[in-house]
């Protein structure tokens, strides 16, 4: 009755110092570091041709950012919505996307966050930012087009009340439609700064709007439209148009896909639902009312004459760079094609050289899609100007698959007579492979501060680095170079702080430096030996281990070979040892600058479960699949022997750990006992865990067990063992005895493990003495072995378990299976646990009390679901760093607050290069003001970009990204238009107003500064007369024969051109105004002439940062 007094007291006092877990909530701070590769669920594509960044959406609310030099970056949205519409506002950091739910994004590159949204009422149908603006179209399921803002320093997204509705044009038109029809298609002609607008609604209806003079310059489409095929043309048998002399009536035909066919806006291309393609000219004015649009301004176009086609989904216009002439290039098409086809992408090269009515098709070709289509999507190439630019392709399929082609293999296509050419596609540059070959096992490891392991793998990388996995030319053709990576992933010996290990299908693993947010290669290691055969090298690779005291590589597989490599002999030749276990073989390795193998043990054909390196990194432990442990001697490249790893089992082994003499000592004997130990030393201790539950404790030197007999947990499957040497000081027990006979009292009576009056411990298998050990004032409690299992978690004393003691200190039941843990370390010290259940949700523990923390999920990190095996590919350095993988994705997640210090938002990459963006600011500047006095200027930002790139070919075309101002859209945008004045643009019109252009000429005032703040609105037709000087207002009937002068009365004539005084003081007065006119143009003078130094001194300024960039890397900035 006593006996259990003082155990119920002692283990009440056990349970109030656990109950106190040194993690808190505001320890955690979950961030998704680092992410590798493209998600299964690619969606969408967009890219900024000046930052040269790529952005895929997804169907889960993810956004992939890819840049150059293996920088990537992943946006998780608050919404796990698809994407509908993705967009950069180029060069400007930012990307703005669509929701399924109609929430337009506004997401920062540069802070890498939501900066802004908005909810539109209406579901988005069209969406469309204006190219080098920060406007955006927006059309609706109403016909409606609205037009909003992106205000950047404020961060907000202003809706602006300019808009144009279906009823007002169609109105207009004089259609017969009805008035909700959905816009399908809102696109800036190019060429026009922003003042004509594409509205192409569901129904057929195009129309060509003039924001500027509010007026419809080009309507097309309807029922009433006669169509011609023009298939006569075709100088290949394509079957690219239908037979010749046939007329049909457009009838009800519903867009599906559109894009611009030229540079200048002036045709369109329109696939439609019926997998028809039209050709519409937009040059020719639009017809009055009633009247048929010509046949000659529209050509259709078939992939199939079959009845039944697949609907255009996608088009894109390539202008051709081996012509001079705009009526050439490539268009490509997915969909269109007979029902029931195979699935390609079709990429036709067309011309028109007199007119649209001789549209020929010269060419055909259909890319194979690996996987199903998602989104394409074309790229503008270096060194072009206007027609002569060359496109590059990326398309994207299912699932996550992105595949490019550079313009040379797409205009090879052109030269082969077959209809499915052979062309191939450069497949995204992976950092770290994860599906081919499919990974199998990784390791993630953070080497001790101060450890030669750290600068010796600094070495291997110098020398390996360039290995021959990867052919080096495919990374110099991705067009891709986006990003600026950080200072610490440049700064020189810095040394390998974190390493991370990946092993194969193929026997093959790679070694990678994670110490900072960009990945790089340490080394590439094969299956094979080089030189020796050796049976079941090539098997997939199970476990992993590394030791950074010895610098030792353990790689274990399925057939039970283990192969050990040691770094410091890397390039020298060396001897190979081939251990079985009844010999050992001596080869001679020639010399190579692959990593060498030093020895193979072929001890068992099961597969390898566990790899431990003892904590010298003299012996190497390793567990099976049948439930025995070998133990290895790293010096002497021997087996010391090999054993049952828990007696009369065969269950697999799941965990090693090693722990010394030391811990043994303050495991079994008690303080006064410990002053009185002989001077005999053990080896280091082995606790094997095996799956059924069942741990056991042996010595590492003989095999020998030290525990009386092993700890069964009969109801549980054993997941992980953390052996926790970190004991607990408590100044609150005073009395060292009362603690120990309480200790002593939680052993099985019937089996004690310690005698009070020996010093020796009993086993089965022999006897063994402990060594001195030495303590601290304060007591020391119990060292813990934490057991984690699929159903709870169990804490016990060490020498609880070396007793064969059921009863833990601490016991928690979890409410799902688990699958996966790792500790968690603060300041060196275990502080928390962390689990990954199987429904992948991740569960945060305090350390000892095991008090739940905080929940989260995988789906919540990453959007990803729980798969079966996810386990055996993750991995944790202890610091709150874990990595996952799932497909073709690789991350890296970091969930302690305190261990962000590599990789918080100041040490990742920068995905917005603010030093390119200003450079191509000002050289955009530049190029409008050259353009005044010459054709072109080409080459500047192409060679200012080379310059930051550090001599790397950037593939930047100035053509591609407008260098206009739009400023003017500023004021049009503040008003929404006057319905009354809409209009058509007649045979008898002019297009572009050129009197209205000349009027604001005479209007720019000399001496005045610009007014600051925003322009008031302006309606332009309205005004346009308020504009008009004196002069022009006298002469204004000169100029139209259909306007009469207006006859003035005396009273109006006196009212305007009386003036007080004399003659002489009129004509004193007429002489100042003359001599301030002649002072305001010697200004205007001296200042045109002062902007044309500065504009030459800029271009000489250019030339020399040109210069300077190539030969200087982008951190000597």
């Amino acid at each position: 009755m006593f006996a259990k007094r003082l155990l119920h007291k002692a283990v009440h006092h056990s349970h109030h110092n656990l109950q106190n877990g040194s993690l808190k909530s505001s320890d955690l701070d979950p961030t998704v570091a680092i992410h590798y590769g493209i998600p299964s669920t690619a969606s969408v594509l967009a890219f900024d041709p000046v930052q040269r960044l790529l952005g895929i959406g997804t169907l889960d609310g993810r956004f992939k950012i890819i840049g150059g030099d293996n920088i990537e970056g992943l946006l998780v949205s608050p919404k796990q919505l698809p994407y509908k519409h993705l967009e950069f506002l180029q060069n400007q950091g930012f990307l703005i996307s669509v929701s399924n739910d109609n929430e337009i994004q506004v997401w920062s590159l540069e802070s890498r966050n939501l900066v802004c949204s908005l909810q539109w009422e209406s579901n988005i149908t069209a969406f469309s930012v204006i190219s080098g603006s920060h406007f955006i179209y927006v059309g609706d399921e109403h016909g409606l087009v609205s037009v909003i803002k992106f205000e950047a320093e404020e961060g907000k997204l202003l809706k602006s009340p300019y808009h144009v509705s279906a009823k007002s044009l169609r109105e207009t038109t004089g259609s017969s439609y009805p008035n909700d029809q959905p816009i399908v298609g809102v696109l800036s002609q190019p060429s026009s700064s922003g003042n004509r607008l594409l509205i192409a609604f569901q129904d057929g209806l195009l129309i060509l709007w003039d924001i500027s003079e509010a007026r419809i310059l080009f309507v097309g489409g309807g029922k009433d439209l006669q169509l011609k095929d023009e298939g006569s043309n075709s100088s290949t048998d394509m079957d690219a148009n239908l037979p010749a002399d046939t007329t049909e009536q457009m009838g009800d035909k519903e867009i599906s896909a559109l894009c611009w066919a030229s540079s200048s806006g002036s045709i369109l291309a329109v696939g439609y639902l019926d997998g028809d393609i039209l050709f519409w000219n937009l040059s020719c004015a639009a017809s009055p009312k009633g009247q048929q649009t010509s046949s000659k301004n529209v050509v259709k176009l078939q992939l199939s004459s079959a009845e039944r086609r697949l609907p255009v989904i996608v088009l894109k216009w390539s202008n051709s760079h081996k012509s001079h002439s705009a009526c050439a290039g490539q268009l490509f098409v997915y969909g269109g094609d007979e029902i029931g086809s195979e699935e390609v992408l079709t990429v036709l090269t067309l011309e028109w050289p007199s007119g649209m009515e001789t549209v020929k098709c010269i060419g055909r070709a259909d890319l194979t899609l690996n996987g199903s289509f998602a989104d394409m999507i074309l790229l503008p190439s270096s060194g072009g100007m206007g027609l002569n630019s060359k496109d590059d392709l990326f398309v994207l399929t299912n699932p996550g698959q992105l595949h490019f082609y550079d313009n040379d293999s797409l205009s090879a296509l052109t030269s082969q007579q077959k209809k499915t050419p052979s062309v191939s596609a450069m497949e995204f540059p992976v950092v770290i492979p994860t599906v081919d070959p499919p990974i199998t096992v990784a390791k993630f490891i953070r080497l001790p501060s101060g450890s030669n392991s750290s600068k010796l793998l600094s070495e291997v990388a110098a020398i390996m680095r360039t290995g021959s996995k990867f052919d080096s030319s495919t990374s110099s053709k991705w067009p891709l170079t986006g990003g600026v990576p950080s200072q610490l992933s440049t700064t020189k010996n810095s040394g390998v702080q974190r390493v991370y290990l990946a092993g194969y299908s193929d026997g093959s693993v790679w070694v990678c430096d994670a110490t900072h947010p960009i990945l790089s290669y340490i080394c590439y290691i094969r299956g094979e030996v080089e030189g020796i055969k050796v049976a079941g090298s090539s098997a997939p690779v199970t476990k992993l281990d590394f030791c950074s005291v010895s610098s030792h590589l353990a790689v274990g597989n399925e057939c039970g070979l283990v192969r050990v490599y040691n770094l410091k002999g890397h390039s020298d030749g060396t001897n190979f040892h081939f251990v079985t276990e009844t010999k050992s073989e001596v080869h001679d390795l020639p010399q190579g600058k692959e990593l060498q193998v030093r020895a193979v043990f072929s001890l068992l054909g099961s597969p390898v479960q566990a790899l431990s390196f003892s904590n010298s990194g003299t012996k190497l432990a390793v567990g099976f699949f049948t439930g025995q442990v070998a133990v290895c001697d790293m010096k002497s490249l021997s087996v010391l022997f090999l054993i049952d790893g828990v007696p009369c089992s065969t269950s697999p082994i799941t965990s090693i750990a090693w722990k010394d003499h030391a811990f043994i000592n303050s495991a079994v004997n008690s303080p006064k006992q410990s002053k009185t130990a002989t001077s005999n030393s053990l080896e280091e201790i082995i606790f094997v865990l095996s799956q059924d539950g069942k741990v056991n404790v042996i010595d590492s030197g003989t095999g020998k067990m030290i525990s009386s007999r092993p700890l069964h947990l009969k109801e549980s499957t054993a997941i992980s063992m953390y052996v926790l040497d970190d004991s607990l000081s408590s100044p609150e027990v005073s009395n060292d005895k009362q603690l120990e006979e309480s200790l002593k009292d939680t052993a099985n009576t019937n089996e004690p493990l310690l005698d009070s009056n020996s010093t020796r411990v009993k086993s089965e298998e022999g006897e063994l003495s402990p060594s001195e050990t030495t303590y601290s004032g304060d007591v020391l409690l119990d060292p813990f072995v934490l057991l984690c299992c699929e159903n709870s978690l169990r804490l016990f004393f060490a020498k609880s378990v070396m007793q064969g003691n059921k009863k833990p200190v601490q016991k928690v039941k979890l409410s799902e299976p688990c699958c996966w843990t790792t500790t968690l370390k603060k300041d060196d010290k275990i502080c928390g646990l962390l689990l990954l259940l199987q429904t992948g949700k991740f569960e945060i523990r305090s350390f000892p009390n095991l008090e739940l923390i905080q929940e989260s999920s995988i789906l919540s990190f990453l959007r990803w679901n729980y798969k079966v095996n996810m386990e055996k590919t993750m991995g944790s350095d202890e610091n709150g760093n874990i990595v996952l993988t799932n497909g073709s994705e690789l991350a890296f997640i970091s969930l302690l607050a305190g261990e962000n210090e590599f990789w918080n938002l100041e040490h990742l990459p920068c995905l917005h290069d603010k030093v390119l963006a200003a450079a191509a600011d000002a050289a955009f500047k530049f190029s409008s003001n050259q353009k005044k006095k010459q054709s072109t200027t080409p080459g500047i930002l192409g060679g200012i970009v080379k310059g930051f790139k550090g001599g790397k070919t950037s593939k930047t075309d100035t053509t591609a990204i407008p260098t206009h101002n739009f400023a003017h859209l500023e004021g049009m945008f503040l008003k929404p238009p006057s319905t009354d004045s809409l209009t058509t643009v007649t045979d008898n019109e002019v297009e572009l107003n050129i009197g209205f252009l000349q009027n604001c000429l005479y209007d720019i005032e000399i001496d005045d500064p610009p007014a600051e703040g925003p322009v008031a609105p302006v309606d332009v037709r309205n005004t346009q007369k308020d504009k008009l000087t004196d002069r022009e207002k006298l002469f204004q009937g000169g100029t139209n024969d259909d306007v009469k002068p207006r006859l003035r009365t005396p009273e109006e004539i006196i009212a305007t051109y009386r003036k007080t005084g004399d003659a002489s003081s009129a004509a004193a007065q007429a002489r100042n105004k003359l001599m301030e006119r002649q002072e305001k143009l010697e200004r205007i003078s001296q200042r045109t002439a002062e902007l044309q130094n500065g504009a030459e001194n800029f271009a000489s300024l250019a030339d020399e940062l040109v210069k300077t960039m190539e030969r200087r890397k982008w951190w000597q900035i």
